[in-house]
């Protein structure tokens, strides 16, 4: 389908204000791939507060100019689908990686988080960050640690000193 010139200005200016809030980016191509299976990819986009998007390639290249993507440049070449997420880094790597396991067609091409590219041979690494939720909850872990260690060093000696006693009435009391 052909877009007029307000058309297109108007598919740049919304995929670059995405380009502007998100934290990542995923460039796959999709040739081959039947209608079914790219509504399937959207849902789990969808789910996943994955930004997922067909856009030709120039129009691509003109909304990441003078941004932190600029270095996907090169890997917008043929039928490709970008894949943006403004809080998770991770998100549209696994997104790709799950649904590539179930459709060999979705070939991913390059991954970027602010501003570093990444081949495809980083995409299970990539997929592997936690999610914004699991690393604040190891932050927390981490953070908690020295404070539970330090008081249960506090509260050793009584604790001994309780069971000295515990031990002297049970002989106490087993004599």
């Amino acid at each position: 389908m052909a877009l007029n010139l307000a058309q297109k200005k108007e598919v740049v200016a919304e995929v670059s204000a995405v380009f502007s809030e998100s934290v990542s980016a995923a460039v796959a191509e999709y040739s081959g791939m039947s209608v079914a299976d790219l509504t399937r990819l959207r849902t789990q986009a969808r789910e996943t507060e994955v930004f997922l998007r067909v856009v030709r390639n120039t129009l691509a290249k003109r909304s990441i100019a003078g941004s932190d993507f600029e270095c996907l440049n090169d890997s917008l070449v043929g039928p490709v689908i970008l894949a943006l997420s403004k809080n998770d880094p991770g998100a549209p790597a696994r997104l790709f990686k799950n649904f590539s396991k179930e459709n060999q067609k979705l070939v991913v091409k390059a991954l970027a988080i602010s501003g570093k590219v990444y081949g495809a041979s980083d995409l299970d690494a990539i997929a592997k960050l936690p999610t914004r939720d699991e690393a604040l909850s190891k932050l927390a872990y981490v953070l908690k640690a020295p404070i539970t260690k330090f008081v249960r060093t506090l509260a050793e000696p009584y604790a001994q000193v309780v069971r000295v006693f515990a031990a002297i009435g049970e002989k106490k009391k087993n004599s």
